[in-house]
């Protein structure tokens, strides 16, 4: 990445598999029972608002997010840095729809005037991130990212490069979605794009679509020599990243992968990294059937096969929509620090009409930290790629 050095110094994290960094890693090794959806469960809104009222006027994304950037910020400690340098990244693939949702049944059940003066505002997919900006009182960039399933990584990626131009000294980076209202499930059913039966098993032979779910998460992205100057604990690096779209179709992947080919070559060359030196993906691996194969054939394009070791958490935390990527951004900082792979949970037999890559099954895997990549591909054609190293001098 051109530019000064990008720490991660903090993350946060409310996934279905569990909120905050612990319960998340143990979880993303935990089976699940098949379900239609994942929900995270046991978050209490109020504990992370000053009073009841102001959390019941904040979408369910947007909660997710404020308290997934409380638990960066925290870990980070003192901070310190200039609120007109310090910016707020959030993305997402639709925002508050519950809101939506729930602001027109009330028009058409109670009529025009019983419609809440508070639905543009919780609705509006930039309330998550004008959440957390005046929760902080940080005056930098205050932006959101719309790239369906990839904005998570693509907020994340233009998180690093506001720090890497010295454009801010610190920005919470991350995503967040909470969309599993009525609707919006029947109208994936419909599509086709959830699975039947309840699993989710990416690059499995038996996978047959994916399970949606919901959640957040923040980076707390900051410049290396200062967090260094501050005595941080840096947990990793932010090497690189890249964007580019298939041009192909508004909801299948490209079939020979070829756009997420250019995005993974873009995205280590802006590290620095060859492809020899990465040591695992964490796959965007929905368990839908194009989905995998065309990343499957991709990454065997780019890497050959077996090539590195590869992983989709999915198979827990089912497919978050916008805020996947952002899981699996903190996944991938998680595993560094950890000196572990996560499993592909629910994953048991290997489809054999995908390139023969290494999907990490059963279990975590024991590994040398090196680079990660991480992948997220959306609808609409979207692709982005994350690079991640160890800390290191």
């Amino acid at each position: 990445m051109r530019g000064a050095r990008v720490a991660v110094t903090g993350v946060g994290v409310v996934a279905p598999c569990g909120i905050g960094t612990d319960a998340f890693w143990d979880g993303l090794g935990t089976p699940v029972e098949p379900a239609d959806r994942r929900e995270v469960t046991g978050f209490d809104p109020e504990d992370w608002f000053d009073n009841p009222k102001e959390a019941r006027r904040t979408d369910r994304f947007a909660q997710f997010a404020l308290a997934a950037a409380q638990m960066a910020l925290e870990q980070a400690g003192d901070l310190g840095a200039d609120p007109d340098r310090s910016g707020v990244i959030i993305g997402t693939g639709v925002g508050g729809l519950n809101t939506l949702e729930n602001g027109v049944q009330i028009y058409y059940t109670k009529g025009a005037r019983r419609v809440s003066p508070f639905l543009v505002p919780m609705m509006m997919s930039n309330g998550a991130a004008a959440s957390v900006s005046m929760r902080h009182g940080w005056r930098g960039p205050c932006e959101t990212i719309t790239t369906a399933c990839a904005a998570g990584t693509h907020s994340i990626a233009h998180a690093a490069m506001l720090v890497a131009s010295g454009r801010c000294e610190a920005v919470l980076g991350g995503s967040a979605e909470a969309a599993l209202t009525p609707t919006a499930i029947q109208g994936f059913i419909n599509m086709t794009a959830t699975s039947s039966t309840g699993r989710s098993c990416p690059f499995d032979a038996e996978r047959d679509g994916f399970v949606i779910a919901e959640g957040a998460a923040v980076l707390l992205l900051e410049e290396w020599d200062r967090a260094e100057a501050r005595g941080a604990t840096i947990l990793a690096e932010v090497l690189g990243s890249a964007s580019t779209a298939d041009a192909h179709h508004i909801t299948a992947p490209d079939p020979g992968g070829s756009g997420a080919v250019s995005c993974m070559e873009l995205a280590l060359a802006d590290a620095g990294v060859p492809t020899s030196a990465v040591g695992q993906i964490n796959a965007h691996g929905t368990s839908t059937p194009l989905n995998d194969a065309a990343e499957a054939e991709a990454i065997a394009k780019v890497f050959g096969a077996p090539g590195p070791p590869v992983t989709s958490i999915k198979g827990v935390t089912g497919h978050s929509l916008g805020a996947a990527g952002a899981l699996e951004a903190v996944a991938s900082v998680l595993s560094i620090q950890r000196g572990l792979i996560p499993p592909t949970m629910g994953t048991q037999t290997i489809d054999p009409d995908i390139p023969g890559i290494d999907v990490v099954t059963g279990t975590y895997r024991a590994w040398e930290p090196a680079a990660v990549l991480s992948n997220s591909f959306g609808f609409g054609g979207h692709n982005g790629c994350l690079v991640f190293g160890p800390p290191s001098a």
